[in-house]
C-alpha cells in the first residue's frame, strides 16, 4: 500500500514537473498562432491561459477566455492549428452547431481530416491527452 502511494506521488510530481517545463513554451507558440490566424481572421477574445487539462485539448468560455492544454506542444503543427482555430470559431458560436462547422469550413477547408487525425492520435497514444507527454515535440 505504501509503495503503490509512493509510486503515485512520484508520478504526480513528474507531471507537474513537465508541466512547469512547458507551460512557457506553449503560451508563446499558442500566442504566436494566435497572433497569426487573427491576421487573417480578426477573432477578438479576452483572456488566454495554459492549463495542464487532462481531457480536453482546449475550450473557451462565453466571456471569450480561450484555455489551452500545454500539451499541445506534443502535437504535429497541423494538428496544433486545428485546435487553435477550433477554439478560435467557439468566439462566433459557442457551440458544435451548422454554423459553427460551416465556420471552421470556411477557416480550415480540410478541418475534418484534421478532426480524424487527431482521434486516430488519441486512439493510439491511449486514452486521452494524458499519455501525449511521451510523444517528442513537433
Amino acid at each position: 500500500m505504501f509503495r503503490l502511494r509512493l509510486l503515485r506521488k512520484i508520478k504526480k510530481r513528474s507531471a507537474s514537473i513537465l508541466y512547469c517545463e512547458n507551460k512557457e513554451l506553449a503560451r508563446t507558440l499558442i500566442h504566436e498562432r494566435l497572433e497569426f490566424f487573427n491576421k487573417h481572421y480578426n477573432f477578438s477574445y479576452h483572456r488566454v491561459a495554459i492549463k495542464d487539462q487532462k481531457h480536453c485539448w482546449g475550450s473557451c468560455s462565453s466571456k471569450r477566455n480561450l484555455n489551452f492544454s500545454y500539451k499541445l506542444l506534443f502535437l504535429p503543427p497541423t494538428l496544433r492549428d486545428y485546435v487553435i482555430l477550433h477554439e478560435l470559431c467557439h468566439l462566433r458560436e459557442l457551440n458544435h452547431s451548422m454554423r459553427f462547422w460551416d465556420t471552421m469550413a470556411e477557416v480550415m477547408p480540410d478541418y475534418r481530416e484534421r478532426s480524424v487525425a487527431l482521434r486516430h492520435l488519441e486512439r493510439t497514444q491511449g486514452t486521452t491527452i494524458a499519455n501525449l507527454k511521451t510523444i517528442k515535440i513537433y
